[in-house]
């Protein structure tokens, strides 16, 4: 299921269609397929000449990616390498070209999140359907590691650590394979991977659970898109406020302003969603305020009362540790 499609309610509650479950089981075995053929070799995986860091989730739809590749990208910077980042650009116009993506790009031509990462890391970003070009691109350009937002499941492309991004409020749905679950591979699959994240999101009071790593999602200021002077974002504390999110998950973001003491009124389109003005226009003078990867596609037309609101991950400081340390003595490539 694309990323901006919507999601069935039974994904987490309930139970799946007939239908659903049996094209479950036709995915199933294609699945399997698809893995022999890599262990015999008849589908091959091509390595690069520099380390590969995949961020991805089992599910479908959002789980928090984003911030978390943003996140490894500022620490790989500040511990003196050049990361770059390999992205499919989903939702972006000819998806079958591959382009470098700048912070100035178009959204429609680049992708909202591959324009996001640019212009919050300043890093090299490469959108590519062929992960492997898209890494060989990085390191010819001169990066020296290759973070792969999203691509889990693009074996095609070896790589040297696995992180995989996990929703803490939804989790694995009801457990199911795609489409009778969000699913891509079986839940089993996350015991293989380096590293396990758990998005608590702002829930101070949640915990991870053995063998995963917490990540809160930080919150505190608003940005307005006219390029005006940040504002706190507790200035909005007892306000009403309008909040726009196409995300994956929307409510992640809408519980993220009430936990400031905002009041909001929420207004959640589908992932990716491209933004008219018509859109944010809702009859009265409210602030807006709405995610960046939002914002990046509403600059065009954006009004004073617009706002963006970085959200800032935030992990142990022993998970930098540790993946460091990983990059450092990589293993035999996976």
């Amino acid at each position: 299921m694309s990323g901006g499609a919507k999601t069935p309610a039974y994904w987490f509650a309930g139970t799946a269609p007939a239908g659903a479950r049996a094209l479950s089981a036709v995915y199933a075995a294609a699945l399997r397929l698809r893995m022999r053929l890599f262990r015999i070799g008849l589908l091959r995986r091509l390595g690069v000449a520099k380390p590969v860091i995949v961020v991805g989730n089992l599910i479908a739809g959002g789980s928090g990616k984003t911030p978390l590749t943003i996140a490894v990208v500022e620490r790989l910077q500040a511990a003196g390498l050049t990361p770059g980042v390999a992205t499919r650009g989903y939702g972006r116009d000819d998806a079958a070209s591959a382009r470098w993506v700048e912070r100035d790009t178009d959204p429609a031509l680049g992708g909202d999140e591959p324009v996001l990462i640019a212009r919050r890391t300043q890093a090299r970003v490469r959108a590519d359907r062929d992960r492997v070009a898209a890494a060989r691109a990085l390191i010819d350009a001169g990066c020296d590691v290759v973070v792969c937002d999203d691509g889990l499941q693009h074996y095609r492309l070896r790589r040297d650590v696995e992180i995989e991004m996990i929703d803490g409020r939804r989790r694995y749905g009801n457990g199911r394979l795609l489409p009778a679950g969000p699913l891509r591979e079986p839940a089993e699959r996350g015991a293989r991977c380096d590293f396990r994240v758990l998005n608590l999101g702002s829930d101070e009071a949640a915990e991870a659970g053995f063998g995963e790593w917490p990540m809160r999602l930080a919150a505190d200021q608003a940005l307005p898109l006219l390029g005006h002077r940040p504002l706190p974002l507790a200035s909005f504390a007892g306000q009403r406020v309008h909040a726009v999110a196409g995300i994956g998950d929307p409510e992640r973001f809408f519980a993220t302003l009430r936990g400031a003491g905002i009041a909001i009124v929420p207004h959640a389109f589908p992932d990716h969603h491209r933004y008219t003005a018509q859109d944010l226009r809702f009859g009265n003078d409210q602030p807006i305020l709405m995610t960046e990867k939002d914002a990046v596609k509403c600059q065009a037309f954006a009004h004073d009362r617009c706002f963006s609101v970085p959200i800032r991950a935030e992990l142990p400081e022993a998970f930098w540790v540790a993946l460091l340390d990983r990059l450092a003595a990589p293993r035999p490539q996976i």
